[in-house]
């Protein structure tokens, strides 16, 4: 079976972790950024990598000169979406709610956490009583 759009290995998130945070780059410069010092053999991998990301259509391919330069298409928000709707439908019959209750629960020892998730709610409700 095929995977979805969207559907990343751990590898994959890697790469597009460095395009967002890079804009763009070549395969040379995210070998660089995800393997210092590394060999042939990573920028093997990271031009195999970007080859399946493009299948997704989750980064677009453009000449800079010699090399090509790489981009995310894919926004990080769009890949959460898509991630936790997935696992909702595995696990949970797809429904978000007990897969949310069970992130909320496992943040409690975080405060931090805890009071950004009171804020998400009041936004929520103050956006559904307009």
């Amino acid at each position: 079976m095929a995977r979805p759009k969207h559907d990343v290995t751990d590898a994959e998130l890697a790469v597009l972790k460095e395009l967002w945070a890079l804009g763009a780059s070549t395969i040379r410069e995210l070998t660089d950024r995800l393997y210092p010092g590394g060999a042939t053999a990573h920028y093997a991998t990271v031009q195999k990598l970007l080859e399946r990301l493009e299948s997704k259509r989750c980064v677009k391919r453009r000449g800079r000169g010699r090399a090509n330069e790489y981009r995310a298409t894919v926004q990080v928000g769009d890949l959460i979406d898509h991630t936790l709707r997935g696992a909702a439908a595995r696990l949970c019959d797809g429904s978000l709610a007990p897969l949310l209750t069970h992130l909320v629960n496992a943040t409690r020892q975080d405060p931090e956490q805890v009071e950004e998730l009171k804020r998400l709610v009041q936004r929520l409700d103050k956006g559904s009583s307009t």
